[in-house]
Formats: C-alpha cells, sequence, structure tokens
C-alpha cells in the first residue's frame, strides 16, 4: 500500500501514514435502478446487494451505491441526488469503441462519443440514471498509469 506524508497541523511536519482509497459511493434516490444500470454496465454483480446498498467489487476499487434516505438518517442535508456536476467516474476498459456498441442500448444519455484526446487516450463520457458522469477510456500506450 503507498505511504504518504499528512501535514501534521501544531507542527507542519510531515508524517508518514497509510491511505487507501477503497471505493466511491454514489447517494442516489432509486438504488435498484442504478444498480442495475451498473450491473449492466460493469457486467458484474455487486458484492452486496440490499434494497438500500450496493457495491461492486472492480479491480482498482469499488464502487458503492446508497439511497437517499439512508443518507438522511446518518447525515441529514448532507446529499442530493443527481446534482453531482463536479465529479466523474473515471472505469478504464480494452476497447472504448467496442463499450460504446456494447453500452448503445443501455445509456440514454451520451455526453461525449468515443473521443481520442490531445493525449492520446481515447475515452467516451455518459450518464448514468441519476446524472453521475462516467468516462469509459483506453490509456494511450504511451499514457502514464
Amino acid at each position: 500500500m503507498p505511504r504518504v506524508r499528512s501535514i501534521n497541523s501544531t507542527r507542519r511536519n510531515w508524517v508518514p501514514r497509510t491511505v487507501k482509497l477503497v471505493r466511491t459511493c454514489l447517494i442516489v434516490s432509486d438504488v435498484a435502478k442504478v444498480r442495475e444500470f451498473y450491473r449492466a454496465v460493469f457486467q458484474v454483480d455487486p458484492v452486496s446487494d440490499f434494497p438500500e446498498y450496493a457495491e461492486f467489487d472492480l479491480a482498482g476499487g469499488g464502487l458503492a451505491l446508497f439511497n437517499l434516505r439512508g443518507q438522511e438518517a446518518l447525515a441529514p442535508g448532507s446529499a442530493e441526488p443527481g446534482k453531482n456536476r463536479c465529479s466523474m467516474i473515471e472505469v478504464e476498459v480494452d476497447d472504448v469503441d467496442r463499450e460504446f456498441e456494447r453500452l448503445g442500448p443501455l445509456v440514454t444519455d451520451w455526453v461525449k462519443p468515443p473521443t481520442t484526446q490531445s493525449w492520446g487516450s481515447r475515452s467516451v463520457y455518459f450518464r448514468d440514471p441519476e446524472g453521475n458522469l462516467v468516462n469509459f477510456f483506453t490509456r494511450a500506450k504511451s499514457s502514464p498509469p
């Protein structure tokens, strides 16, 4: 696991510690609908699957879905589904164009068609049923990880 340095607020010294990003959790209004969408997109079943929560275990991390009612019980006013316009779920795939064809009948909101970026990676952007932005991309052979 990577070691990072954190700033000790009193001394401003870097303190070695371990940080591991495990998953991203989307707060959604309809877990069942979004679960079925990501089940089809990722072509895997959730490892945790409940009416109010689902979790997909993917190489490199995971994606969790939690319903708004549950989040409101934990932290009232902390989330508003469908309002996210500042983050993106990025998924590395073998072939963006093949995924674009496969996802054609499933995705209703395409943001950007398959495009080769100036740095050589190829990507396609779309939104899930609650408006979260997703980027499927294939790295250019010379792209850094």
